[in-house]
């Protein structure tokens, strides 16, 4: 039925353009399509809802207390909710990075099957099943988590293709604003594509769709109920919404979900090339055609554009047929590019146009090898569900920016043990345990076989340069 809404909103607005000619002289027509366009979102609604969940964080951070002085800070438990869509009928769910940004606990609220029911009976299904999830991996730069739940058979979401997103299109946002499970607004693409940081190369799709806080990591949809883009944002001065909603593209977050599921993090794109921005200087010592744009300034030895021809001095002209005037837009048409994709490249050599077919390859991530180094038997840690390294001289190198020196770090998941429970994803070093150091996988052994079952557990784990507590009970 729905393939029956874009046809039904086509019919309503031709309709509603004739009555306004003729006067509105026929009533009962107009409200025959207006009842075929609420019959169509309705369907829509119901297709998408059971596949759109709420996620609840609880975490740890300065709370405010009126009875102490300013210069005392109180550390307690702090909750947060935001949204996010099933991807995989496995329980795969994608969010934004932001909504379990230092989370110590998830979850998940399963909407239940939906179906037509007295309004009051709604509110009853509407509750739902709550479920303990784990991150599976988080993209920072791109504002994606990937959670995992222990469901199968879920009813997941397709993504759309990006390509077909068109200004003044039709999208639906769904999601938990302010807490308000099953919630959904309606409104249209106010833009395909908006930059709102110029310093990042990441681009949004604008929408006036009313969004609110705990809409985040919801789907925007079609009419075909696929996902055009996952809510991120708003521009706002009151704090609520005022038509200016930001969705990362479907593009992007189709690249991003099968990374995060493989590594639990997001690898980079590229050609095997280096490219920088055209000045007026630049150009002039180098006697180029053009005072702007983009020239090749080095390649990659043995990377597909040294070894399709490319040469340095090169100046980029298009990707895809796409015009390439800023780096951001470089960066940005590679993040939606997986690897094995091809782009067709278009360079100016002196007076040659030139045509280049490249192979996009996968950026190697300082954290891929840690799987690697750690033996899945020897290294694993069943009370955590994690394979684990102890951090020395030759591990500590591969960690950008380590914080402390000593301790175990996530280098990946094992199978059959409780990963459910505790939220550590690879890449996480964990330094103490109830306030013990941990400085090696022996330490962290001794420490966990000496708690009682069901005893409590709380880890001082460092994520991304930031040190945050994961507190959980064994079993």
């Amino acid at each position: 039925m729905l393939k029956h809404l874009a046809r039904a909103l086509t019919v309503f607005t031709l309709f509603f353009a004739a009555s306004l000619r003729a006067g509105a002289s026929d009533g009962t027509q107009s409200i025959e399509s207006l009842r075929h366009l609420s019959q169509s979102v309705e369907a829509l609604v119901t297709q998408v809802s059971p596949s759109v969940v709420q996620v609840l964080v609880t975490g740890y951070g300065p709370v405010e207390d009126a009875g102490r002085g300013d210069t005392d800070v109180v550390i307690g438990r702090q909750r947060s909710m935001g949204s996010g869509v099933i991807v995989d009928p496995d329980g795969f769910i994608i969010t934004n990075a932001h909504v379990v940004s230092g989370a110590q606990r998830v979850q998940v609220v399963v909407p239940a099957a939906h179906a037509a029911e007295p309004a009051l009976r709604s509110l009853v299904s509407a509750r739902g099943r709550t479920v303990e999830a784990r991150i599976v991996g988080i993209a920072s730069e791109v504002d994606l988590a990937l959670l995992k739940i222990d469901l199968d058979g879920l009813p997941a979401l397709k993504m759309a293709n990006y390509d077909e997103v068109h200004q003044g299109q039709m999208v639906f946002a769904f999601g938990s604003p302010e807490g308000l499970r099953n919630s959904v607004t309606m409104g249209v693409v106010s833009a395909v594509a908006r930059q709102p940081d110029n310093d990042h190369p990441m681009v949004y799709i604008q929408t006036d769709a009313p969004i609110n806080h705990g809409n985040s990591g919801g789907p925007l949809v079609n009419v075909d109920g696929e996902v055009v883009g996952i809510n991120a944002f708003i521009l706002s001065d009151s704090g609520g919404s005022q038509g200016l909603g930001f969705a990362i593209p479907s593009a992007v977050v189709s690249v991003a979900y099968p990374q995060l599921r493989k590594y639990g993090h997001l690898h980079r794109s590229e050609i095997g090339v280096q490219v920088q921005t055209i000045t007026p200087e630049l150009a002039r010592g180098l006697g180029l055609s053009k005072d702007s744009g983009l020239i090749v300034s080095d390649l990659l030895p043995e990377g597909p554009a040294e070894a399709a021809g490319l040469q340095i001095q090169d100046v980029v002209e298009s990707i895809d047929d796409v015009p390439m005037d800023s780096l951001l837009e470089l960066a940005f048409h590679l993040y939606t590019r997986n690897p094995g994709d091809r782009i067709k490249l278009v360079v100016r050599r002196g007076d040659e146009r030139l045509r280049f077919d490249l192979p996009v390859v996968e950026r190697p991530h300082d954290l891929d090898g840690l799987g690697d180094l750690g033996d899945p038997e020897t290294n694993r840690i069943g009370q955590l569900g994690i394979v684990g390294i102890g951090i020395d001289d030759s591990i500590a190198p591969l960690v950008q920016g380590l914080r402390i020196k000593s301790g175990v770090i996530v280098a990946g998941r094992s199978q059959g043990a409780r990963a459910a429970d505790v939220a550590l994803s690879a890449g996480d070093v964990i330094h103490t345990l109830n306030g013990t150091p941990i400085s090696g996988l022996q330490d962290l052994r001794t420490a966990l076989d000496a708690i009682e079952p069901h005893g409590a557990v709380v880890l001082q784990v460092e994520r991304s340069g930031k040190l945050s507590f994961v507190a959980f009970r064994l079993d």
